[in-house]
């Protein structure tokens, strides 16, 4: 008997984690089942030091899941076995978590285990939808389409994410630069500026006075330190509020409810969601599975817990449509494209379309809302650029005025 870690979710939607005691991984995910958890993750409990060797290394990003598997279908295409992939993917892959992974998985499978078994151990690497899918394929024979499906699926989410990081880099740089010239003239060229004017004599007229005092703050060491401190505490209290999960809950209800930011937010999951469903149904997932696969991909607190009450539904003889729409999560066009390809019977490939749908209109609704920063952005710098110029020219009136008097 073996000991193996699990993270699992209630019927509630909170994430639970703890050990099982199994002859093998499958009889692990069983004993989860029982205990009424939905399995996210399992995998053998083998001491500290495979857990510290992965840490080091960089994280495995979409991009090379995506590599690894149009590598791994085109030499299963080719007619090179599974064991070979992995001999030839652990001598090829650069990324180095990536590679002892696969060094791993060679070890396991020479030993009798199967590849989707040896992934489970590994689910710091391999996502559980990449492993559901797998383990679907070694069963029913097509591993070689999953992995090209699950390599066409991890290029549009690296797509998609590219996109919305490009286009928010502009205001981005725009914003960071107005940070460094106003920190720049209210530090070093106000203050130098207001000591001149101060020596002639006068009064200061309040905007100049709001100003010193901003450039006082900015020039004194306990005030920074303060600042810091609180930045620091700021920061730890909301990561640790973000990991509870009334935390995770009240941030994901809190961004849908944000003007403009919220309604991007529901397309990127409405792609996601019917994107990674399609893939799984496609590959033979059934669809309570699949649907508990998609809850851990979408890693929302409110889908998770929209989609605990869909299974419930589903497994009471509901189709897939009417629960969704109950949810009030996505846009109505997704319930009523799912309702369509469920009457129609190709509940994969309308979904597969809605998720091309919601792509391009992330991308348009992001690059409207970063033409709208723009402008807005050059406006506020203008606005405090101006104050400060203004500040620094009222003395010189003062001055002459008093000059003339």
């Amino acid at each position: 008997m073996a000991n193996y870690i699990y993270n699992a979710k209630t019927k509630s939607g909170e994430t639970v984690s703890g050990n099982v005691e199994a002859s093998d991984v499958n009889m692990a995910i069983a004993f989860v089942k029982d205990r009424g958890y939905f399995p996210m993750a399992v995998y053998e409990n083998t001491g500290p030091g495979k857990e510290i060797e992965f840490k080091v290394h960089k994280k495995v990003k979409v991009k090379d899941l995506s590599i690894l598997c149009r590598q791994f279908h085109t030499m299963l295409n080719a007619g090179v076995s599974v064991i070979g992939c992995l001999d030839l993917l652990r001598s090829q892959t650069q990324n180095p978590t990536l590679r002892d992974a696969m060094s791993q998985l060679y070890d396991d499978v020479q030993k009798g285990k199967t590849l989707s078994e040896s992934m489970k151990l590994l689910s710091k690497v391999f996502p559980v939808l990449m492993v559901s899918m797998v383990e679907v394929g070694e069963v029913s024979g097509t591993l070689e389409q999953v992995l090209e499906r699950l390599s066409v699926q991890f290029e549009k989410d690296t797509k998609v994410k590219s996109k919305v990081s490009t286009a928010m880099m502009y205001p981005a740089v725009i914003g960071c630069i107005a940070l460094v010239m106003v920190t720049f003239m209210i530090v070093f060229i106000v203050p130098k500026f207001v000591s001149m004017v101060n020596s002639v004599g006068g009064t200061l007229p309040m905007p100049t006075r709001i100003i010193l005092f901003i450039s006082g703050l900015f020039t004194n060491p306990l005030f920074l330190l303060g600042f810091a401190l609180v930045i620091v505490a700021a920061v730890w209290g909301f990561r640790r509020f973000k990991s509870t999960e009334y935390g995770k809950f009240f941030i994901d209800s809190l961004i849908f409810k944000m003007p403009m930011v919220g309604v991007n937010v529901q397309k990127i999951l409405a792609s996601r969601f019917t994107r990674t469903l399609s893939t799984l149904l496609k590959s033979g997932v059934s669809l309570i599975h699949a649907l508990e696969v998609v809850d851990g991909v979408v890693n929302n607190q409110i889908v998770s817990r929209g989609l605990l009450k869909v299974k419930e539904s589903i497994k009471m003889g509901s189709n897939l449509a009417a629960p969704l729409e109950k949810m009030g999560i996505f846009p109505l066009m997704v319930t009523h494209m799912i309702s369509v390809g469920e009457e129609a019977g190709s509940l994969d490939s309308i979904m597969e379309k809605v998720a091309d749908f919601y792509d391009e209109e992330v991308e348009t609704s992001v690059s409207k809302l970063v033409a709208m920063m723009e402008p807005l952005l050059m406006m506020v710098l203008a606005i405090i650029v101006g104050f400060i110029v203004v500040a620094m020219i009222l003395p010189i009136f003062s001055m002459y005025q008093g000059v003339g008097q």
